[in-house]
C-alpha cells in the first residue's frame, strides 16, 4: 500500500516546458493514487548548460538525460520524466522506459514573425531552428532558405523571432500546445513537408527495473497505441544508430487497429538528398517494422549518407 510517508519523487530538467509535463504526470499520479504525495526535483543536463553551441557540433547521446539516469541510479529520484524525442536508444544498466504517454500533436509547427504561411515566405528568408532533422528537410524544400541556430528553452526560441530578425521558428507542436500557446501558431507543417522526430510529441517515464512499486503505479500512465509507435520508430533509428542530432526522423500511426504505418527519411545536412520510405505492419509486432525500413533507407543510400555525417 502506498501512503504519504513514500514520497515518490519525480526528476526533471527545470525549463518551464519540462516542469509542465512532469506535473502532468504528479497530477495523475495522485488523482489515481490519494495517498500518495509526489514531488519535483530539478535537475539540470548538459544540455541545459551548454546554450551556445549547436547541439549537434557538443556531440554524444543523451545530452537532456545523462544527469537525471544518475540521479536515478543512485536512488535520489524515483522515477524520470522525458520528452521521448530526447531519449537515447540505449539506457543505462538497471533502468528501463515503464511507460510511454499518449502523444500529443505530434507534427511539426512554424512561427513567422509576419504572419505569412512557410512557403509564402520571401527567397533568403531567416529560419531558426535547433534541429539538423528540421534544417535538413527545410534546406530540401526551400534552398534559398538561411537557416538559423536556435538555442535556449520554448520560451527564449520563441522571443528570439523579433530579436534576432528571424522570419520564422519551427519548433515542435507538442511544446507549445502544452504550454497553452497555440494561438501563436501561424501553421501547422504536414509529415510530407517536415517528418517528425522519432518519439515526438509523447512523455517516456523512466525508473529502476528493480522498483516493482513504481513500475506497478506507472502501468496507468502507459499508452499502448503510442508506445508501439513509439517503438517501431526507435526500432528505426537503433538499427541506423542515429543520435538525435543526426537527420533522422520517423513517424508511426496506427490504423483501423489492424495496421501500423511507418514513414522513415534519412537526409544530408544541406538537405540534397533525403532518403524516404515507408511500411505496413503488424501492430504487434513494431520493433521488427522499425527493422525492417532501415534496412529499406539503407540499401537506398541512407547508409553513404550517415558515413558522411559520422565522418
Amino acid at each position: 500500500m502506498i501512503t504519504r510517508s513514500q514520497k515518490l519523487i519525480i526528476g526533471t530538467r527545470g525549463s518551464s516546458l519540462a516542469l509542465c509535463q512532469a506535473n502532468m504526470i504528479k497530477d495523475e499520479l495522485e488523482t489515481a493514487f490519494s495517498d500518495l504525495e509526489v514531488q519535483l526535483k530539478k535537475i539540470k543536463t548538459t544540455g541545459d548548460k551548454i546554450t551556445d553551441v549547436p547541439l549537434a557540433k557538443v556531440g554524444g547521446k543523451g545530452l537532456f538525460v545523462k544527469e537525471i539516469e544518475e540521479a536515478l541510479l543512485r536512488n535520489e529520484i524515483s522515477l524520470a520524466v522525458h520528452s521521448m524525442k530526447d531519449v537515447p536508444t540505449f539506457l543505462p544498466e538497471g533502468l528501463h522506459l515503464a511507460a510511454i504517454t499518449q502523444r500529443e500533436d505530434p507534427r511539426d509547427v512554424v512561427i513567422t514573425r509576419n504572419g505569412k504561411r512557410f512557403l509564402d515566405l520571401p527567397r533568403g528568408a531567416r529560419i531558426g531552428t535547433s534541429s539538423l532533422r528540421r534544417q535538413s528537410q527545410i534546406k530540401h524544400l526551400r534552398p534559398d532558405f538561411e537557416i538559423v541556430p536556435l538555442r535556449g528553452n520554448l520560451d527564449t526560441r520563441i522571443k528570439k523571432l523579433g530579436k534576432e530578425g528571424l522570419d520564422a521558428v519551427v519548433l515542435a507542436a507538442a511544446g507549445v500546445r502544452r504550454m497553452g500557446w497555440e494561438g501563436r501558431i501561424t501553421e501547422y507543417l504536414d509529415p510530407e513537408i517536415c517528418l517528425p522526430a522519432i518519439g515526438q510529441g509523447a512523455l517516456g517515464l523512466e525508473c529502476r527495473v528493480a522498483d516493482d512499486r513504481v513500475n506497478e503505479m506507472l502501468k496507468r500512465c502507459n499508452h499502448p497505441v503510442t508506445s508501439r509507435c513509439v517503438r517501431a520508430e526507435r526500432a528505426l533509428l537503433t538499427r541506423l544508430e542515429g543520435g538525435c542530432q543526426v537527420p533522422i526522423a520517423a513517424h508511426a500511426q496506427i490504423r483501423d487497429e489492424e495496421r501500423l504505418v511507418l514513414e522513415g527519411l534519412v537526409a544530408s545536412i544541406d538537405g540534397r538528398r533525403v532518403i524516404r520510405d515507408g511500411i505496413t505492419g503488424d501492430p504487434e509486432q513494431p520493433e521488427a517494422l522499425g527493422r525492417d525500413l532501415a534496412e529499406r533507407l539503407l540499401t537506398q543510400g541512407a547508409d553513404a549518407i550517415l558515413r558522411e555525417i559520422y565522418q
